[in-house]
């Protein structure tokens, strides 16, 4: 077969059999470029993207990686180190040899994906289609143009069911359709690549890299905005309505805005042909200082890792899927009712929380073994809680296309005044912060309903950078954690502490529990408290429950049987860090007041203060005047209590005989 060769040292032709090692190609390309590194040879079918450093493909065929008859390959390279300069040609095999010691061999297929990938990547993803009573003439187990199954990327199936975007899987399918001959092998290169905006350096032809020099081979191509036609999740679900009202709990109590992290976990969603739904079960909040129109946030926050890896050990893997926050100001006559801020006529996600989104999603990409490096866009979502139209609140959701994030990631635009509009940067030449700004565009229909191209130099809408994203609430609510009583870093406002752990612990009689017992009452009180994320998270922090034991709590309290099922609890009970907490309750937590005991109690409910001596002094007195009047009850004139010490006093007298304040 012919393969065409485009470098620059020229146009070439070679012939090869389909079944010729990609060696051989290797060996044609170094004889046309006698100055070529080998470490540094790369392939690509497309004039610029999508290459591939050919250390990776060591071993295979030219079929194997979809190379036919008639392709056109491009070649870039890198001149030879000087040091490394040889009149000699190297030996091909040993260069791809060389060349890939070291390296990582395909990324795209080392890439771990999340278990929704794989449960996608191992269907076709067709939308069924029932018979049709009109044009079917056919027998009931054959099949035609009427109701054989649709695409998942088919264009008419998502107008009529009013799918703006196409889902991830469904982008993939519609890229490298499964049915091409290309695409049948395992073996042909991945179809996504990510987007740079950024000058490549060094350039591949040798030049000084930018400010000092550049060339329509490093630059990068002028920009058109448009609407990113697929989105990385297609909806976000809370997993309970508990969770976003105990999360707005603080802004109703203090009127300050409030940001969290979403904690959750990725499940397929068949309202969108092969869609992605993100499912969120906490909301954990990092340190901050709120305000009335905004707020304070440390990135990145000190106790990350550590939830990052708790979050892993749920009894379904949990892992940071987003944020939310608050946005809300009560309307000036009526403050039960919020005001209406995002709105056609204002903007849905402001500049600034765009940049911010870009950041976000930058730092967290997402494994896929469609793209050359691995990792192609981001899964995490923008929630923000709102004031609606009739002056209640709702969750609104959003990504930024992938787009916005190669524009962030080469520093190319900023936040306005304006909201709603962002603001491209202005080139720099300066050698410490060198920046190219290519041309940008974008497109916009006029008055006259015509398609209009115009620069986004020096400003630009923000709705070009969004991506919708649909979000709700389940119909019957299952979430993995019950409650959200002890939630983190609100000081002054709720109180997560140890003293409040073992006050709950004490109250629930948790040190009485034995493992093997049935589902009593005491037990599900115990189940029902533990089954809170922020309580587990708190405790990790409490060096009484050790790293291991964290797993075995976090895997129990996120247990969908904790509730039923008697001995979901026997794992938590039976570890060591449970039996030093309980020793902890018994020693710190509020004694328990006994129906036989008299009214001063034993030694545990004495007042360390006050001399053991008068305690007995007081028990005889109250035993004499139990004995005293009729029948042997004791009078109830005159008794008063200290609201200090809790002691009756029947001598009279409006001070106590013990610690000397006032009795009621």
């Amino acid at each position: 077969m012919l393969v065409r060769v485009r470098s620059k040292d020229g146009n070439f032709r070679f012939e090869f059999a389909p079944s010729a090692d990609i060696a051989d190609l290797v060996s044609k390309i170094l004889e046309i470029a006698q100055d070529a590194d080998p470490n540094a040879l790369t392939i690509s079918n497309q004039p610029r993207g999508n290459e591939v450093l050919v250390s990776t493909l060591k071993g295979r065929s030219l079929e194997s990686l979809g190379i036919k008859h008639g392709d056109l390959l491009f070649v870039g390279y890198s001149p030879k180190p000087a040091q490394s300069a040889s009149t000699s040609q190297p030996d091909p095999q040993q260069a791809l040899a060389a060349a890939g010691d070291g390296a990582a061999k395909r990324p795209w297929e080392l890439a771990r994906e999340d278990p929704v990938d794989t449960y996608w990547r191992s269907r076709d993803g067709k939308i069924p289609r029932g018979r049709d009573s009109r044009f079917c003439k056919h027998g009931a187990n054959a099949m035609c143009d009427y109701c054989m199954p649709l695409e998942p990327y088919d264009p008419a199936y998502h107008t009529e069911h009013s799918i703006k975007h196409l889902s991830y899987h469904a982008y993939i399918c519609k890229l490298a359709p499964t049915g091409s001959a290309a695409t049948t092998s395992s073996a042909t290169l991945p179809p996504l690549e990510l987007l740079n905006y950024k000058v490549k350096t060094p350039c591949p032809t040798g030049h000084p890299s930018w400010p000092k020099g550049i060339c329509t081979a490093c630059q990068p191509s002028a920009i058109t905005l448009q609407s990113q036609p697929f989105r990385m999740v297609d909806h976000l679900e809370i997993a309970s309505p508990d969770i976003i009202q105990r999360f707005l709990e603080a802004w109703r109590r203090t009127g300050l805005q409030r940001f969290g992290w979403l904690l959750g976990h990725y499940e397929p969603y068949n309202d969108v042909p092969m869609g992605v739904k993100a499912v969120v079960e906490a909301i954990h909040e990092p340190p901050q200082e709120g305000e009335v129109d905004g707020l304070s946030l440390g990135l990145p926050w000190e106790d990350e890792p550590r939830i990052k890896e708790l979050a892993k050990h749920a009894s379904t893997p949990l892992g940071i899927v987003g944020y939310i926050f608050t946005d809300l100001v009560p309307e000036p006559e009526d403050r039960t009712k919020t005001q209406y801020r995002r709105h056609p006529q204002s903007f849905y996600l402001s500049c600034l929380e765009a940049i911010f989104a870009a950041h976000v999603q930058l730092q967290n990409p997402t494994p896929s073994k469609s793209s050359t490096t691995g990792f192609f866009g981001s899964r995490m979502v923008t929630a923000i809680l709102t004031g609606t139209e009739g002056g209640g609140i709702d969750v609104a959701a959003y990504q930024v296309s992938e787009q916005a994030c190669a524009m962030v990631e080469a520093d190319m635009i900023e936040a306005s005044v304006d909201p709603g509009i962002v603001r491209v940067k202005e080139e720099d030449r300066s050698e410490d912060s060198a920046r190219y700004i290519p041309d940008v565009f974008f497109r916009y229909k006029n008055e006259y309903g015509l398609e209009v191209k115009k620069t986004a130099k020096p400003a630009f809408p923000v709705e070009y950078l969004m991506v919708n994203v649909s979000h709700g609430f389940p119909q019957d609510p299952k979430p993995l954690f019950q409650s959200a009583k002890l939630i983190e870093n609100r000081p002054g406002l709720e109180d997560q502490s140890t003293g409040r752990l073992v006050k709950d612990l004490a109250s629930i009689r948790a040190p009485d529990l034995l493992p093997g017992e049935g589902m009593t009452q005491q037990r599900r009180e115990l189940a029902a408290w533990l089954s809170d994320w922020h309580l587990v998270s708190f405790l990790g922090t409490t060096q009484l429950v050790s790293q291991e034991d964290m797993k075995t709590f976090l895997r129990a309290a996120s247990s969908p049987k904790l509730l039923e099922d008697p001995s979901a609890l026997d794992s938590v009970i039976t570890t060591e860090s449970w039996q030093t907490l309980m020793t902890f309750t018994r020693e710190m937590g509020p004694a328990r007041p006994s129906s036989s005991a008299p009214t001063l109690g034993g030694p545990s409910a004495m007042n360390e203060e006050i001399p053991a001596e008068y305690y007995e002094q007081i028990a005889r007195e109250q035993a004499e005047s139990a004995s005293a009047g009729d029948g042997g009850a004791a009078p109830q004139t005159g008794i008063r209590i200290c609201p200090h010490c809790t002691f009756e006093n029947t001598h009279g007298g409006t001070d106590c005989e013990i610690c000397g304040l006032p009795l009621q």
